[in-house]
């Protein structure tokens, strides 16, 4: 078996998935027909729009829009069948980096691509996994932004100024709870909720080669977490009375209805905040967690990357698509319409939602989601969840350890590819 098979096999056998890999190819009459394969639910109309834009300007290709309600399981299914689509959307997330680093899509490196796209959004993508030492492995189209959403009018009736330090942070909590007013909105209903603030929480606070040291276990969490898990706990003291019992669709709706000053989430929720009509401005900030501003950074995913398969059977054409795709007026309109950061250099959105933490991506202060250097089988969520609830920080630093320990052997991607000798 070849190398780059024997890393595909190596990486699905992570999932309990084996690649028979057989050769695929098409070809035939008349115009070449590419796959499409997409994931974002929320944007179906808008890609099927483009690729029928697409056809209209390139006749001689047909494209086919795959949407599926389980991406991740669709594409894991399909590789089982060595059947890589040949253009992918995706999210920039762990499982990018798992298959980016067993080499299934393209490495766009050297592709002029590049050329037009912040530099920051192609390191968040790196840094989650890479086919071989400095390969980009999907090109970023649009971002989001993980920080504090707040209600801008409610500020301004309380003379309460936006935070640039972790001291005016706690204390403009204060003083909204002073006033009776909810800080913010727990949503522990759902575990997932606290990876949003621990994101730029634990960015800010740990040693900047942690998660390499913590693969190459010369260093433990209880060492380089404490500060970020005591300071998520101090920000879950000015949440509503028993968060537990309200989940994120409870949160976003007590949000829109003026219930909270703040809310502990990033863009991506702003489109369902809106979908409740708020009568206010929301607006945004990066969460600060320390008391010097010059080290706060944004917390900032790539929502949608665009990749095509390394080996697939059209990749003349499937280059042109992405060429199509990546326009600049492309993935502005997609921005806009999603409440998304644009990833081409220059590039902005006037969201009032985004206007906040702009300065951070023209100055390409970003950082990654700490949860995306986890695997499945580390329960960070539950965790966090049970942390936030009984307020044992050093418990749960040590079920955190133990749990890393058991398992983080398995990553061979990303951060976790880093081996210090």
């Amino acid at each position: 078996m070849s190398s780059h098979r024997a890393r595909i096999a190596a990486c699905l056998a992570l999932a309990g998935l084996v690649v028979p890999l057989a050769a695929c190819a098409g070809s035939g009459d008349g115009p070449t027909t590419i796959t499409f394969f997409q994931f974002k639910s929320e944007a179906i109309d808008y890609f099927e729009g483009l690729a029928a834009q697409f056809e209209k300007e390139n006749p001689d290709i047909r494209v086919v829009v795959q949407n599926v309600p389980d991406p991740e399981t669709a594409l894991r299914t399909r590789l089982v069948k060595d059947d890589v689509p040949d253009v992918m959307t995706l999210n920039g997330n762990g499982t990018f980096g798992e298959l980016a680093s067993a080499g299934i899509f393209t490495d766009f490196s050297k592709d002029p691509v590049l050329d037009d796209i912040n530099p920051g959004f192609v390191k968040v993508l790196q840094n989650l996994g890479q086919s071989a030492p400095g390969a980009v492995n999907g090109v970023p189209f649009a971002a989001n932004a993980s920080g504090v959403l707040y209600n801008e009018e409610l500020f301004a009736q309380q003379g309460i100024d936006v935070p640039t330090t972790w001291d005016e942070l706690i204390a403009d909590a204060k003083a909204f709870k002073a006033a009776g007013i909810t800080p913010f909105y727990g949503m522990l209903g759902d575990s997932w909720t606290p990876q949003s603030p621990l994101a730029p929480l634990s960015a800010q606070t740990q040693p900047a080669d942690f998660f390499q040291k913590r693969f190459a276990a010369r260093t433990t969490f209880q060492d380089g977490w404490r500060t970020a898990i005591d300071e998520l706990g101090e920000l879950y003291d000015y949440t509503q009375p028993d968060p537990v019992s309200s989940n994120y669709q409870d949160g976003t709706r007590a949000f829109a209805e003026g219930k909270s000053a703040m809310l502990l989430l990033g863009s991506y929720a702003v489109p369902q905040i809106r979908s409740f009509e708020p009568t206010f401005t929301i607006g945004s900030f990066a969460l600060p967690a320390t008391n010097d501003p010059s080290k706060t950074t944004l917390v900032s995913g790539v929502d949608v990357l665009i990749t095509t398969g390394a080996k697939g059977a059209h990749p003349e054409e499937s280059k042109r698509f992405v060429d199509f795709l990546m326009q600049p007026d492309v993935v502005q309109k997609y921005s806009e319409a999603q409440v998304a950061i644009p990833a081409i250099k220059g590039a902005s959105n006037d969201d009032p939602a985004l206007v906040g933490v702009q300065p951070y991506i023209d100055d390409g202060r970003l950082v990654g989601f700490t949860d995306h250097q986890f695997i499945a089988a580390i329960p960070l969520a539950q965790l966090l969840q049970e942390y936030l609830l009984n307020h044992d920080a050093s418990a749960m630093l040590r079920k955190l350890d133990n749990s890393w320990d058991k398992v983080a052997a398995r990553r061979t991607w990303g951060l976790g590819k880093v081996q210090e000798s």
